[in-house]
């Protein structure tokens, strides 16, 4: 399952931290093999099932997510110098994990994928928290997870979780209806 999660995600190894990179690894090999779906399922299924007709990949959703949040941030530094700190470990490592726990959202009812009642009540920056947390990923990663959709607008958010947060919704927002 290792390697299915390293194909799907080489931009795990745009993280220069080992251990931060195992964990994330570990992170989503647990997610894939608690959930109704495979690693390969995610380069298939649509990126939400809010969006009616969607043909945007799940993992062609997360991988711009990312890539996104990267070029953000190194613009970012680029134009603003010594004014900012951007902690690219901890940036790629949230906007890798931010939907590892729409994973266990997920079931199969009568052939098509659906979110499961629990996936209704707990939505995915919980689930990935938990799941960050049980890895033992530092809390500036799971405060990424935790804050990326609009359960985190209530909150104040770091500099990288803003930077995060904006990727997913330019990847996310022009594909509404």
């Amino acid at each position: 399952m290792r390697e299915e999660v390293l194909q799907i995600w080489p931009e795990i190894e745009w993280i220069q931290d080992g251990a931060l990179r195992e964990k994330v690894t570990d992170a989503w090999v647990y997610a894939i093999e608690n959930s109704v779906l495979s690693a390969e399922d995610l380069e298939k299924i649509p990126f939400s099932l809010l969006i009616k007709d969607c043909q945007v990949s799940f993992m062609n959703h997360k991988r711009t997510c990312v890539q996104l949040a990267v070029d953000i941030a190194k613009r970012m530094q680029e134009n603003f110098g010594d004014e900012i700190e951007i902690d690219m470990d901890t940036l790629i490592a949230g906007a890798i994990l931010i939907d590892v726990g729409k994973l266990l959202e997920y079931e199969i009812v009568d052939g098509k994928l659906t979110t499961s009642s629990a996936g209704k009540i707990v939505r995915h920056p919980f689930s990935g928290v938990a799941i960050a947390d049980r890895f033992g990923l530092p809390p500036e990663v799971q405060h990424i997870i935790a804050t990326h959709s609009r359960e985190g607008d209530l909150g104040q958010r770091t500099v990288e979780s803003i930077i995060v947060h904006h990727a997913d919704f330019v990847s996310f927002e022009p594909f509404r209806e």
